[in-house]
């Protein structure tokens, strides 16, 4: 028998050596075997600790470990200087004129959609453009008389809006240079730099002399308010001039929307006379604005909202456009591929629609800005969608993310569906079911689970997308008007995501605007984890009930 010692492997070392080396590491106290565990269960623990600071991060500049000075807290401050500084007071008398604006702009929009008409009519006669634009301008001249009074019905609160406007600015500036001495003294004094501190120095406004012009003020506009009822009264006893029964139809509905806005003015009225600058703030104000209000406005002159409702519409409404398209299309090419397709089809297929992810979405955007949107105006054009005039909408940036989130659900749906056991369509055939009957009554039902997650999946990508709504959504911040029906899925709207990249390069770090900005990046990541668990449920559900 040959010695061990001198028996040689492949690799030349001796036998021995072989035996006495393997599973060694080049880290001493470490075998292979250990080192691979400790690579791999390294990274996971990396993810999670990477999760962790992402989420640390978020709440501390969003919320913040100390809530008084963290989003909550500065907005909760913003809405109380926005009462006592007497905004509140003045936002009243504007909501009435706002009223007003809204009732011309149904004049004006009523007078486009007339002079368009009076310009096709001259076209078909054979009239030239210039004769033609002149002939719709005599004949719209009465209405256009008009709609000019009645927008100058509201002058006297206009100027009222205008003098109580500068006084209540002024009083928030001054609140703001007194909040901002003494946030600069406490910096001083958690510094330890007393003698800094002590030079910092500011003269408390006084709230009772600033307020009193709008106290002064009320008699006047109690005047103005009568006069203001009288004249829309006055002017809704004869309607507006309309040229023909089309544009007669089109302000049918405006005598009540005037007779809404006469019967609001004695309500205004009451808001103004019970208003108290004093009134306490439930302590949850900064909150439940942020959750409610309508608005979102920065770096306004005027008062700055941080509302995420219309936000958040915006990216539900775009989501909702994209799954409407994408489930149908990746489920259907998931199904396709994995139970109908040929060979050749699947080598064709399949890796066409998985290249669509790897396409960057800010190319995607340009798509949407410079094709989609031309297209979708064209065909309105046509009549075959509704009529619209912003080829920037909700519709061009759903489109787009439908489109990017087919990749995703198509491999999660092809994946679920290779998990059902094969004998599952084997007994469905032998019990003479065709191939669309297995599809539909066994292999969609059984897969059902990983189906919904690919669906939930493709949500979390869709909803978190940035540029292309960036790009294609219009970037209006407003709630599209659910009254419109379809028309609502074609008007611009904002989203989270894009709100974040169009803010946050000019937002001042530690401003509220700064924080606003990581309350909506808080938010969207609790979504995406949401969803994420969600999926992962239903994955689990799914491995139990063919397991």
């Amino acid at each position: 028998m040959s010695d061990p010692a001198k028996i040689r492997r492949l690799d030349q070392r001796p036998l021995r050596e072989a035996i006495t080396t393997r599973g060694r590491s080049i880290i001493p106290g470490l075998n292979k075997d250990e080192l691979i565990k400790w690579f791999f269960g390294g990274n996971a623990w990396i993810s999670i600790v990477v999760l962790g600071l992402i989420m640390l991060s978020l709440f501390s500049q969003s919320i913040g470990f100390n809530p008084s000075q963290g989003f909550f807290g500065q907005n909760y401050r913003n809405r109380l200087v926005y009462r006592q500084a007497g905004l509140e007071f003045v936002d009243i008398i504007k909501k009435e004129t706002g009223d007003l604006d809204q009732l011309s702009q149904v004049l004006a929009d009523t007078r486009l959609q007339e002079l368009k008409r009076l310009l096709a009519q001259g076209k078909s006669q054979g009239k030239t453009e210039d004769q033609s634009t002149a002939d719709a301008t005599a004949a719209l001249a009465p209405f256009d008389d008009y709609a000019g009074k009645f927008s100058a019905l509201s002058s006297g609160l206009d100027d009222i809006v205008s003098n109580l406007g500068d006084t209540a600015t002024a009083t928030r500036d001054a609140l703001k240079i007194v909040e901002d001495k003494k946030a600069e003294k406490e910096l001083y004094l958690s510094a330890g730099k007393a003698d800094l501190a002590d030079k910092v120095t500011w003269q408390e406004v006084d709230l009772a002399a600033a307020i009193k012009p709008l106290k002064d003020a009320l008699p006047s506009i109690h005047d103005d308010n009568d006069k203001f009822s009288a004249a829309l009264t006055a002017f809704n006893t004869q309607p507006p001039p309309a040229i023909d029964e089309t544009m007669k139809r089109e302000l049918g509905g405006f005598k009540g929307s005037v007779q809404i806005l006469i019967s609001s003015i004695p309500t205004y009225q009451k808001q103004l006379d019970a208003w108290d600058p004093n009134n306490p703030l439930p302590w949850y104000a900064g909150i439940t604005d942020f959750f409610f209000n309508t608005n979102w406005i920065s770096a306004s002159s005027w008062q700055n909202y941080y509302g995420i409702l219309p936000l958040l519409v915006g990216s539900v409404l775009i989501s909702i456009i994209a799954l409407a398209i994408a489930v149908p299309l990746g489920v259907g090419a998931g199904v396709y591929i994995n139970q109908i397709a040929t060979p050749w089809e699947q080598n064709f297929i399949k890796p066409a629609i998985e290249f669509i992810s790897a396409i960057p979405s800010v190319v995607l955007g340009f798509f949407g800005v410079a094709v989609l949107g031309e297209f979708l105006i064209q065909l309105s054009r046509w009549g075959i969608l509704p009529h619209f005039e912003q080829r920037l909408n909700a519709m061009t940036a759903g489109i787009l993310l439908g489109f990017m989130a087919v990749p995703t659900i198509f491999t999660l749906t092809e994946d679920a569906i290779n998990n059902v056991p094969r004998s599952f369509k084997e007994a469905s055939y032998a019990l003479g079911a065709n191939r669309l009957q297995t599809i539909w009554r066994i292999i969609l039902p059984a897969s059902l689970s990983g189906v919904i997650s690919a669906v939930l999946l493709g949500f979390g990508r869709v909803i978190g997308e940035t540029m292309v709504v960036l790009l294609c959504a219009g970037n209006r911040i407003a709630i599209p008007p659910m009254s419109d029906g379809l028309m609502a899925l074609f008007q611009p709207v904002h989203t989270m995501t894009g709100i974040i990249a169009q803010e946050l390069g000019e937002a001042e770090n530690g401003s509220i605007e700064w924080h606003a900005l990581f309350m909506l990046g808080l938010l969207l990541f609790v979504i995406s984890l949401g969803i994420n668990f969600l999926a992962q449920r239903v994955v689990q559900k799914f491995k139990i009930s063919i397991g």
